[in-house]
């Protein structure tokens, strides 16, 4: 079985934008890869020893929503490594979705359901981090540069 004939052909030569959008790209795949992969494998995600979150009346739920979580992390995050190395053309459509995901996330963790909360896991911080440095890799990805990528 010939792995190659899942992709299609690449679409590197059609990118415009700045090579340093491609890398922040491939940073945030390795960034979603490692925490899926802590979310799956740890015992208890990652909840309690990372997160700090009281694991004390819902545990078993929370680890299992973190389990799950990671497993949609490890795939998307394989996604990520296979755009920034293939199909470069669609480094400005991620880096806009990865965005919009992070914006979400900082919204609900900072002014809405989260809001309520004087607990605040490192993701909170990251992700409001992320929606600034993600602007920017996207707007650097919109550029028209010189030559194409290769």
């Amino acid at each position: 079985m010939d792995l190659r004939s899942l992709l299609p052909p690449s679409t590197n030569a059609a990118y415009r934008g700045s090579p340093l959008s491609v890398w922040f790209l491939m940073l945030s795949a390795v960034l979603t890869i490692v925490p899926g992969l802590i979310h799956y494998a740890l015992p208890d995600g990652g909840a309690g020893v990372i997160a700090g979150v009281d694991l004390t009346f819902t545990g078993p739920t929370i680890i299992a929503i973190f389990a799950w979580y990671g497993a949609l992390q490890i795939p998307f995050g394989l996604l990520l490594v296979i755009i920034a190395l293939r199909y470069r053309s669609l480094v400005p459509l991620l880096l806009l979705l990865l965005v919009l995901q992070q914006a979400l996330g900082a919204w609900t963790a900072w002014f809405w359901k989260g809001a309520h909360s004087d607990h605040h896991p490192p993701e909170h911080y990251a992700s409001v981090v992320f929606v600034v440095l993600g602007l920017l890799f996207l707007g650097l990805s919109l550029r028209p540069g010189d030559r194409p990528t290769a």
